[in-house]
């Protein structure tokens, strides 16, 4: 059976989701980002088809959280989310992964069993399955096999930048939507559609539920 190591660069918190400044205070910017990164390291210790999870980070609390959750720390050296993925996968390399998982630590609500059945999905030996955002036109999750199949590009426009990438490297891509991955939370619009998701759904995300919650009681 084939190894699945899962990558989740995290950003420093203080400095993270600058867009959400015009409605979300630095001091809440910060609670959210933490609430939503252990949100989405606890659903990865969910997954039974991942054997290992590796957080790069720079942030002291993010490694606090990460070993809280057995999570491997790699420590993050890079200025961008693409190298810091690519520090990822070498350590998933030495591991011996097979293949590797990049998920975003801002989708908290992530669904274990859609996780597992996207890594269930079969494959070529070489392969890229690519989870779009809610727009269509970012890449919120990448699944590589083998790891190192092709250098990851986030960024705008990189759901056709990455199925390019695969197909340069010699590599079958596909785009594979996933529910619980398409939100990711970066503007004042994503966080409403997360509070609209939160009122018509129950469990999941339950840091992020919880500050949220927090939050709303405060400014009424």
């Amino acid at each position: 059976m084939s190894t699945v190591t899962a990558i989740l660069p995290a950003k420093t918190f203080e400095t993270a989701k600058q867009r959400l400044a015009p409605t979300v205070q630095l001091g809440n910017r910060r609670a959210l980002v933490e609430s939503m990164f252990a949100d989405a390291v606890l659903a990865l210790r969910r997954v039974p088809s991942i054997d290992h999870i590796l957080v790069v980070t720079a942030d002291p609390v993010a490694m606090q959280i990460a070993g809280g959750y057995d999570a491997t720390v790699v420590e993050d050296t890079t200025s961008s989310h693409s190298e810091a993925t690519l520090l990822g996968i070498r350590r998933a390399l030495a591991l011996g992964a097979a293949r590797a998982l990049l998920v975003p630590g801002d989708c908290p609500l992530l669904d274990p069993s859609e996780l597992e059945a996207l890594i269930a999905r079969p494959v070529p030996e070489r392969s890229v399955l690519i989870v779009p955002d809610r727009h269509g036109e970012g890449t919120n999750a990448l699944l590589l096999t083998p790891p190192d199949v092709m250098p990851p590009a986030f960024g705008e426009g990189s759901r056709r930048r990455h199925t390019e990438l695969a197909s340069a490297h010699g590599a079958v891509p596909e785009v594979v939507e996933v529910s619980s991955l398409a939100l990711d939370i970066d503007t004042p619009d994503d966080l409403d559609a997360l509070l609209e998701a939160f009122a018509a759904t129950r469990g999941r995300a339950a840091h992020t539920r919880g500050m949220l919650s927090q939050l709303t009681r405060s400014q009424a």
